[in-house]
């Protein structure tokens, strides 16, 4: 614990990073709790609409203490990274927590998972994968214009070093997720 307090102390992104997230489940589960319990529609839905703006001060942040010469590091790149998945998988996100919330407190019907090995499981699978090639090209791009305008030459390789990893993660979740299911479902379907 007193690694990460150290850490947060010495890199303030890591703390907005952190923040960002915290905040994305506050104003998740405030929008919710309007929305079901308290039945106010129209707060519900500016509450979960501000949930893109923490996306909004992340990238602020970053090119401003880049621009202010702060040396790049690590988190600098996992900014860009947490907010290309932050932005792809933000509206599924959303939707996986108000089923759940319309199903506990609200008496909506409950949340439907396909089996494995069927073919809406395979389906679900490949657009899972979808959102991930959008995060990484989200995260590239931002990655790229911090590179071609904001980072100085000597800042600028420890930025590009994210864009090959972040394509690295997209291949093992293609192989790992919907190949490997697809695989398994045609050998479940052969041996039928």
């Amino acid at each position: 614990m007193q690694n990460l307090v150290q850490l947060v102390w010495e890199n303030p992104i890591v703390a907005l990073i952190l923040g960002c997230e915290v905040g994305l489940w506050v104003l998740l589960g405030l929008g919710l709790v309007a929305r079901y319990p308290l039945r106010m529609r129209t707060l519900s839905t500016l509450l979960l609409a501000a949930i893109p703006l923490l996306d909004v001060v992340l990238v602020v942040a970053v090119a401003l203490d880049l621009l202010g010469g702060a040396e790049p590091r690590p988190v600098h790149g996992l900014a860009a990274v947490y907010l290309g998945f932050s932005v792809a998988f933000g509206p599924s996100t959303v939707r996986w927590a108000d089923v759940r919330f319309a199903h506990r407190f609200a008496g909506g019907p409950p949340p439907v998972k396909p089996a494995k090995g069927t073919p809406e499981r395979v389906a679900a699978l490949w657009r899972e994968w979808g959102r991930v090639v959008v995060a990484a090209t989200i995260a590239s791009t931002v990655l790229g214009v911090l590179v071609l305008f904001v980072a100085t030459p000597e800042q600028s390789g420890q930025l590009s070093w994210w864009i090959g990893r972040l394509w690295a993660v997209v291949g093992i979740w293609l192989v790992a997720g919907p190949l490997w299911e697809s695989g398994s479902q045609t050998a479940t379907a052969g041996r039928r």
